[in-house]
């Protein structure tokens, strides 16, 4: 074989140069469009819609899940994400679950999303003043939590709260994230332990000298407070007002129990012949508390009724502005009643 020559080396030098350079080139090309690709953001199925929600299954290979993706059009190509989710290993540690592909988002935001689990929560939001059964309705009505009770069975409802008695007030108002397969029975159980957590925690720091005998009763006030005001102000000065009350052996006489005994034949009118009716919570005939809670309470009133105002008043009225006044003699009563609600001024 002829060796080569100074030329022909040369030559072949320039050759191997060429094409090592034209190598770099597409290499420097392919990653450039490599990441490009990872960059772009991915197709929203729904055009009209800022948002979509992917499920990865329980065992779904990263492979499988691309590959569902390529199905509804919101990747081009598999092939770029796969690569980059191989090499970076993340391909093995997705997570399944619910997502949310919010609208400008990339394959790479997303595979991060995937592998830190971060998934996509739902909200329901349980009022403060709700009744059970409003509660109860509006768990059950939202669109994506499962239906598993029901509400017309109580031994059922007593079983899920583990009482014995109707668990009027036994749920804890407040906005519960939760995924999807959620059920009804699991937004309950976590508003009742939750309900228990934060009763047993406000008893802890109760003053002393209430007339309660347990923190069920403090619930049974603090419902009542709730549904008295809803002013932050003024909790802690009905709550005052209550425990005088039951401290001086006088009835409560508070027109919220009297309509929640009235149930659903309560037509927004109180009249004088409901205040005399006779029902387990009708606080203008019975002595002491009712049987159960009211309504719903929040952290504050109940927090207010453990730890009261100490004042010397024993009624008060509504003053037609949201607020309430406040009288620690009957006459001074009737005379707020005469003024804020009959329109009279002594």
């Amino acid at each position: 074989m002829e060796p080569l020559t100074e030329a022909k080396k040369a030559v072949w030098t320039r050759h191997l140069l060429l094409w090592g350079y034209i190598l770099i080139v597409c290499l420097l090309l392919r990653g450039a469009f490599f990441y490009q690709n990872l960059q772009a953001p991915l197709n929203i199925p729904d055009s009209d819609q800022h948002s979509f929600l992917l499920t990865v299954e329980s065992g779904q290979t990263f492979s499988q899940f691309s590959n569902y993706l390529l199905s509804l059009g919101i990747l081009d190509s598999t092939f770029d994400i796969r690569l980059f989710a191989r090499l970076s290993g993340k391909a093995s540690q997705i997570k399944a679950g619910e997502y949310e592909l919010e609208e400008g988002m990339n394959a790479l935001v997303l595979l991060d999303k995937l592998v830190a689990g971060d998934i996509f929560y739902q909200r329901i939001r349980i009022l403060e003043g709700w009744t059970l059964m409003q509660a109860l309705q509006e768990i059950q009505s939202h669109p994506n939590i499962e239906t598993s009770l029901d509400l017309t069975n109580i031994d059922e409802l007593q079983n899920v709260f583990s009482t014995s008695y109707y668990p009027e007030g036994m749920l804890f108002p407040d906005t519960y994230n939760f995924s999807s397969g959620a059920t009804d029975r699991d937004i309950i159980e976590r508003a009742a332990s939750l309900m228990q957590q934060i009763l047993s925690e406000e008893w802890q720091r109760r003053a002393v000298g209430l007339p309660f005998e347990n923190s069920y009763e403090a619930l049974i006030l603090a419902s009542i407070i709730e549904k008295e005001t809803g002013q932050a102000d003024e909790r802690d000065l009905i709550a005052g007002v209550f425990i005088n009350r039951l401290q001086s052996n006088m009835r409560l006489q508070t027109d919220p129990t009297v309509i929640y005994g009235l149930g659903s034949r309560f037509d927004g009118d109180l009249t004088r012949a409901h205040l005399q009716e006779m029902t387990p919570y009708n606080t203008y005939r019975i002595d002491g508390l009712p049987p159960t809670p009211i309504a719903l309470a929040g952290r504050e009133a109940i927090r207010a009724a453990l730890n009261p105002d100490l004042n010397d008043y024993l009624y008060f009225v509504a003053k037609g502005d949201g607020s309430h006044y406040f009288s620690s003699s009957l006459e001074e009563h009737n005379a707020a009643v005469a003024r804020f609600q009959l329109g009279r001024e002594n």
